[in-house]
């Protein structure tokens, strides 16, 4: 994800140091893991990265810009499966999205959300930043699974993904803890059988393949599938 606010070429048209970029953007996830967005400081993350307060000044406008940035780096996660079943493969996109989300402390997402409300630039960076990696970790799958069949034709593509969004964010934001891996199975599991075409054929599917899988190579290490 590309912040905005920052550029490879400084005043004068000097280009920046990236090992500047990486480093401060390091100690700033360092920063908040231990202390949190509020007590965090740029003298403390200029320190921490071997760098000067004007130096990220020139890079970030301010703390909220920095801190998105960031964790926009934590949230960069990988394309999801294409296995060809639905069941599996939203439960996997999710939760590598959350496992990434999960190291973000709860309390950093509603304090720097405080700060960015009254921003209209800031509060779309946020939404950008925090609300759309959850959205996008789902969306090629519902897209390939409506495609397939397995979900109904007429569903609201965009509905789904903001019931996806807004679970995840909410919990953190409001109840003061992440979704659990089991929390995150239930969701995907209400959430398929308002909108599969058939959830039991859904499952079954899953079940068949774990079995092949577990058949084939004599382990557990897939993870089971949900129940209907």
């Amino acid at each position: 994800m590309v912040d905005a606010h920052r550029s490879t070429v400084g005043a004068g048209g000097r280009p920046r140091d990236p090992q500047i970029d990486n480093a401060v953007l390091a100690a700033t996830l360092d920063v908040l893991d231990e202390t949190g967005y509020s007590r965090l400081t740029l003298e403390d993350v200029a320190r921490r990265a071997g760098t000067s307060r004007p130096a990220i000044y020139r890079r970030w406008p301010g703390r909220a810009p920095l801190v998105l940035a960031a964790i926009a780096t934590r949230l960069d996660v990988p394309s999801p499966p294409d296995t060809g079943c639905t069941l599996c493969d939203l439960d996997e996109s999710f939760n590598v999205f959350l496992a990434s989300y999960r190291t973000i402390r709860p309390d950093v997402l509603s304090s720097l959300y405080i700060d960015c409300a009254a921003d209209p630039d800031l509060r779309t960076r946020y939404l950008d930043t925090v609300i759309e990696p959850s959205r996008r970790a789902v969306s090629h799958t519902l897209d390939r699974a409506i495609a397939r069949g397995d979900l109904r034709a007429n569903t609201d593509r965009e509905q789904v993904l903001d019931i996806v969004g807004s679970l995840v964010h909410y919990r953190a934001l409001f109840g003061r803890r992440h979704m659990t891996d089991v929390e995150a199975q239930s969701a995907i599991e209400t959430l398929l059988k308002g909108i599969a075409v058939d959830y039991d054929a859904l499952v079954e599917h899953s079940e068949t393949l774990e079995q092949e899988h577990v058949s084939a190579h004599g382990d557990h290490q897939s993870r089971p599938a949900a129940a209907p």
